[in-house]
């Protein structure tokens, strides 16, 4: 059940929208949306956070979600006092650029995942964006789920969609959202690492190709420095993934625990492809510095010939413009078309000479 619902994820639209329309948001600028769900069911209507969380806690069974769209200090307090979320972790909420981790404070976790999206590009410049990065945060309690996006891309609808379709799965509690929020995630950045394998393959070729750019440099930093970018998203969230599938905790369902291993395994093989990319990256780098090392020897080489070959009719010049009262052969009449047959007889032989030895 778990893999066909990443499946089914993974066949979401997940184009950018702007979930802060209004029309998107009907509860409020940032609350894209507030949703009951009983024993997996989605409660229809929409309804505000505190009437929707007293109903559940007046039946005392399903859970409250409500998502958040990039949400401004004062909405984030309203819903923190309304569900007594710790002060901390609000202020970590509202600031952007955080590090995956997870935190447990009493019995609500909170979680901070990096999404990722790769960007298409006709043809890699130095200057182009690979990787495009944003953030979801969970605050997971016993019967709610308050999720907080930033970022253009890592829509929850999709997903909200996909979990509805499989009730038995939201029937699990609120850390089926937390599971299948980290499975969209590490899927995400499996998606990633596929499509940037492209590219550093594209640079290999390039790099080693007869007709390789002297200027290639410029490319394998901005691809190694996504790839950067990419990894401060993908091994911090090791160590959580693991916590997750391996300490108990009650805001985690026991028959939703054992799961995130399959997705720590699946952030491990990440992980791996990250490694070995940077290591080819260095590995290109090294080859097109030696290729332009090698260049600038043969052009320091073809340069010194050259020398060596005007040196010739500069040294026979010389001697003659130093301009001695004897010098016989000044009188001579075969003497100026035999010093300029001489000085070419010798430039031939030496162009030859270098020609032979490959210097040109």
């Amino acid at each position: 059940m778990i893999r066909s619902l990443a499946q089914a994820v993974l066949r979401a639209d997940r184009r950018a929208v702007d979930l802060s329309h209004p029309a998107r948001s009907p509860l409020g600028s940032a609350v894209v949306n507030c949703v009951v769900y009983l024993e997996g069911v989605r409660q229809t209507g929409n309804c505000a956070a505190d009437e929707a969380i007293g109903r559940v806690r007046k039946s005392g069974d399903g859970f409250v979600w409500i998502g958040l769209h990039e949400p401004d200090p004062q909405e984030l307090a309203g819903i923190a006092g309304l569900f007594g979320l710790h002060r901390l972790a609000v202020l970590d909420a509202t600031r952007a650029h955080q590090r995956p981790k997870l935190v447990r404070y009493d019995d609500v976790l909170f979680a901070v995942l990096k999404t990722m999206r790769y960007v298409e590009h006709k043809e890699l410049t130095a200057s182009s964006e690979v990787v495009d990065t944003g953030e979801v945060m969970a605050f997971v309690g016993p019967d709610f789920v308050v999720t907080v996006r930033r970022g253009r891309h890592g829509s929850l609808g999709p997903l909200r969609e996909a979990l509805e379709a499989a009730p038995e799965q939201l029937a699990k509690g609120p850390s089926a959202v937390l599971h299948a929020m980290a499975e969209q995630v590490v899927d995400d950045y499996l998606a990633v690492t596929d499509a940037m394998e492209a590219d550093i393959d594209a640079m290999e070729a390039s790099v080693v190709s007869e007709h390789a750019d002297r200027g290639e440099a410029g490319r394998i930093y901005q691809l190694k420095r996504e790839l950067m970018e990419l990894k401060r998203a993908v091994v911090p969230l090791e160590r959580p993934l693991l916590t997750l599938a391996g300490l108990p905790s009650p805001s985690i369902a026991p028959d939703i625990q054992p799961y995130f291993r399959d997705i720590s395994d699946s952030l491990a093989r990440a992980t791996d492809q990250i490694t070995a990319f940077d290591a080819l990256l260095d590995s290109i780098l090294q080859a097109h510095l030696a290729q332009v090392t090698v260049a600038q020897n043969e052009d320091m080489r073809k340069i010194t010939a050259w020398a060596a070959i005007v040196a010739v009719p500069t040294m026979a010049c010389g001697v003659y413009g130093m301009n001695f009262d004897h010098m016989p052969e000044l009188e001579w009449r075969y003497g100026y078309p035999l010093v300029l047959s001489v000085i070419t007889l010798v430039c031939v032989a030496v162009h030859r000479s270098f020609r032979r030895n490959g210097w040109l």
